[in-house]
């Protein structure tokens, strides 16, 4: 039985990246711990989610889609979501401004402390591009080397060759779509420097219940939760079925 740190920058992030992958490694009887810097509070979010009371409701979240993914628990590191690049959020305690080296020594602690095997983070552009994402692969690259048993260190990505066309077949519609922003074309992680794409399509129940979980998150404008959850379930299986990941020595 292996022992499992998932970092992440805020609820949601797991379900949408590695929520198939998790719960399958859970079902396979490992340890796996669910660890999140920020509890999102400038998610985006409709007038049933005041924003005072969003971080609650978010951490809330992330406990159901815990226990939908078969975790052992959910920690909380404490720091302030960034907001978007374009749209910061001011408050204390940002994750962006955190030096990286004082949370890579938390997260260590936590591996030592649960004997890790394996430590999942993001990959160099952070996904997308969130400020937050970006920190937390700097973050867990750190916490690997810092690490008394140095774990296995896997970044949650995506294939990004269908969604660079997609991307390019949308830009010119997007300027009628308010609220969408269309990425550039780097982007997660191209085909050649994938490691691994995990088949976890007997998971996909699981993950689609971890992104059900995330309620908040499937309001206040056009969403992927709530356009992934929106899509038949024989489909969602389909696009489901993959995770992907890039594996650092």
């Amino acid at each position: 039985m292996s022992t499992i740190v998932s970092l992440h920058a805020h609820p949601d992030d797991e379900a949408l990246l590695v929520g198939g992958w998790l719960a399958q490694r859970a079902a396979r009887g490992d340890r796996v711990l669910l660890v999140f810097a920020t509890d999102g509070d400038a998610g985006l979010a409709d007038w049933h989610y005041p924003r005072q009371s969003l971080g609650a409701i978010r951490r809330a979240e992330a406990a159901a889609s815990a226990r939908a993914l078969g975790c052992a628990g959910v920690i909380w590191l404490g720091y302030a979501d960034s907001g978007m690049a374009n749209a910061p959020t001011a408050r204390p305690a940002r994750l962006v401004e955190a030096p990286v080296d004082d949370v890579a020594r938390t997260v260590a602690a936590i591996l030592d402390e649960e004997d890790a095997d394996i430590l999942t983070g993001y990959d160099a552009n952070g996904g997308y591009g969130h400020p937050d994402h970006v920190r937390i692969h700097a973050i867990a690259r750190r916490a690997q080397q810092l690490a008394a048993r140095r774990p296995q260190l896997l970044e949650a990505t995506l294939d990004r060759t269908w969604l660079v066309r997609l991307f390019k077949l949308t830009r010119p519609v997007a300027k009628f779509l308010p609220g969408v922003t269309i990425p550039g074309t780097d982007v997660f992680t191209s085909r050649a420097a994938l490691s691994a794409m995990v088949d976890v399509s007997q998971q996909t129940d699981a993950k689609l219940a971890a992104l059900a979980a995330h309620k908040s998150q499937t309001t206040g404008g056009l969403r992927t939760l709530r356009l992934l959850l929106a899509i038949p379930r024989p489909l969602a299986r389909r696009l489901l079925r993959h995770e992907w990941f890039h594996a650092v020595a």
